[in-house]
């Protein structure tokens, strides 16, 4: 009775744990994701792991704290990590190569602002900001120690394509490519990236 009691109450403990990010020193509680946000974070997450199978680099998705510096731990919805030094077993200790977020009303205003500064001056090489909504990704390069937009890629509606002129349906970009060395071979469908999102 005793042992239960006891597994109990580490059980209830676990479940009762918020998960939270520390930036700048202050604690930021972290919302459950909708399931819009766990399609994107998936299917990212999805598209990564599938291409390093057998390769240096390693994908993560939600859930293992980035420590950056003694005030700030992030908790990134996706990562590329490249160098196995900084891989510990609770946490990454250190930039990643590679950050994305999927935006949700709880964390948008720190994903575009202090994440993104605070991501460019530990020098993570390629931040992405995902919006579910809008059904976007931007992506930002490193380049000489500070962060440069390089696009914006959108899923676009049958409807949204019928009505542009011919010219302008040539430049639809549909799929892209991550700027990190030896990916080369990785094209990034931009309607898998939103697959199953409403």
């Amino acid at each position: 009775m005793e042992n239960y009691q006891l597994q109990r109450n580490v059980n209830i403990g676990f479940r009762e744990r918020r998960r939270y990010e520390l930036l700048d020193g202050k604690v930021y509680y972290m919302a459950r994701p909708s399931s819009n946000h766990n399609a994107v974070v998936g299917n990212i997450h999805r598209i990564f792991g599938n291409f390093l199978r057998g390769k240096k680099c390693r994908a993560f998705v939600d859930g293992i704290d980035v420590k950056l510096s003694e005030k700030d731990t992030t908790v990134p919805d996706v990562m590329i990590v490249c160098n196995p030094d900084i891989i510990k077993k609770n946490k990454i200790d250190g930039a990643p190569d590679l950050i994305v977020e999927v935006l949700s009303l709880s964390t948008a205003k720190n994903d575009i602002g202090y994440k993104k500064d605070l991501y460019e001056k530990h020098g993570v090489k390629e931040y992405w900001i995902v919006s579910p909504g809008e059904k976007s990704v931007q992506v930002y390069l490193l380049k000489d120690g500070a962060y440069v937009f390089d696009n914006i890629y959108h899923v676009y509606e049958d409807w949204e394509i019928e009505s542009l002129e011919e010219d302008e349906k040539s430049e639809v970009i549909k799929e892209f490519k991550t700027s990190l060395e030896g990916f080369g071979d990785l094209l990034i469908s931009v309607d898998e990236v939103f697959e199953n999102v409403e």
